[in-house]
């Protein structure tokens, strides 16, 4: 029975094809903004929180306050971080170890090619092993720096690849940093963060020494012991870092941050895009809504004839009504499936253009099955709901005033 419900509703759309099509516009544009915004913002909270993912809940990091955006963390700062403070955090109750992590920005030169970007430190000794450990860094070629290598860099996974140089930089290979010759020894496995895959690892010696020591850090990187007690050793490290720097509450010059701040920061700012979307999407749904009501109540009105045969040779209201119900839902799924095409192949499409105008591979879309089957349900409940007035309408009908009112 409901099987033959489709079959008639399937029937009334193609009777009316151009309508039925003008009816849809609404549901697309509200499903494929629905579909390709968050689609988007998906995509790119996952690859930022992938960025973080490899740092557990038990580190915390430590950098002065500055413009973000100006270049690697710790730069363009007023007052930086001075390298004396990691022994002080470290005697903290509660805290495993404090590191000093060093930047320098520079130029990287290999198949005479040339990249700006920057290099971090590696510590020495249990330093090293426990960053190894925090960072959970696994050579794929060669092997990790260790205690004496000079000149001698582990490079990311990134750097494995010919879009960086022309040709993919391997264990063995001499490249230059601002002038001065490094022997890689290794290549990291793919962390899928670019802060590893794009990471230039150097120890820490020899960094200072060709880069010159400031007696400033740009990150100071906290392993806490029990990770149930982060919060107590957050606070302690801000009371220690206002009385070092001597700024008061509310006027902290400096950021103490866990990596699960920085994604619930993140998500709430994703969140409040994501609404913004939903409102503009539900308006354009609901004007879609009104479209596919208006379309129903005049196919009652062209339909009133056959309506009336109907229900002389004995249909019943509920299968009147279920009719025209599911016709009206048909059109609003029908509207959504050509949405959600439309939307993913914007959101993909989008995240396309931004990788390769941007150069950066944070940006990703992921419209899974879950939003895919949620925006088709959404669909047709919209249409279902446009159409109940009319569907009631037709089912109301007496089968004399129908055929008496046809003409």
């Amino acid at each position: 029975m409901i099987l033959d419900y489709f079959s008639f509703s399937l029937h009334g759309l193609r009777q009316r094809k151009l309508r039925s099509w003008l009816t849809m516009i609404g549901i697309f544009i509200g499903i494929a903004a629905v579909v390709s915004l968050i689609g988007l913002g998906e995509g790119l909270r996952l690859a930022i929180i992938s960025q973080f993912g490899f740092l557990g809940s038990d580190v915390l990091s430590v950098q002065a306050k500055g413009l973000g955006y100006a270049g690697p963390p710790g730069t363009a700062v007023t007052n930086p971080l001075t390298d004396d403070l990691a022994a002080k955090i470290q005697k903290i109750p509660g805290v495993e170890a404090a590191i000093n992590r060093y930047i320098r920005t520079g130029t990287m030169e290999f198949n005479d090619k040339q990249q700006i970007g920057w290099a971090m430190s590696v510590s020495s000794g249990e330093n090293r092993k426990l960053m190894e450990t925090m960072l959970n860094l696994k050579a794929e070629q060669g092997r990790l720096l260790k205690d004496g290598d000079g000149r001698k860099v582990l490079l990311g996974k990134d750097f494995n690849e010919e879009a960086m140089f022309g040709k993919p930089i391997r264990a063995g290979d001499r490249v230059l940093i601002s002038g001065i010759k490094y022997e890689v020894v290794g290549i990291l496995e793919k962390k899928g963060s670019f802060l590893i895959d794009g990471g230039v690892f150097i120890n820490e010696e020899p960094l200072l020494q060709d880069f010159g020591d400031t007696g400033e850090v740009n990150i100071i990187g906290v392993k806490v012991r029990d990770p149930d007690r982060i919060d107590q050793v957050k606070e302690d490290i801000e009371k220690l870092l206002r009385r070092e720097r001597k700024v008061k509450v509310g006027e902290e010059d400096f950021e103490v941050q866990s990596p699960q701040q920085t994604l619930e920061a993140l998500n709430s700012a994703l969140f409040a895009v994501q609404l913004f979307v939903y409102i503009i999407a539900g308006i354009s749904l609901i004007v879609g809504g009104i479209g596919i009501s208006n379309t129903m109540y005049t196919a009652v009105l062209e339909r009133t004839k056959e309506i009336g045969i109907q229900k002389a040779i004995g249909a019943k209201n509920s299968m009147i009504f279920a009719i025209f119900a599911i016709e009206s839902g048909m059109l609003g799924m029908v509207g959504g499936i050509v949405g959600i095409a439309i939307g993913a192949g914007l959101a993909y499409g989008g995240a396309f253009f931004m990788r390769r105008a941007l150069g950066a591979g944070i940006f990703q879309a992921s419209v899974g099955p879950g939003l895919v089957l949620g925006a088709l349900f959404f669909s047709f409940i919209i249409g279902m709901v446009a159409g109940l007035l009319p569907a009631y309408a037709a089912s109301k009908m007496q089968p004399v005033d129908a055929l008496r009112f046809a003409k």
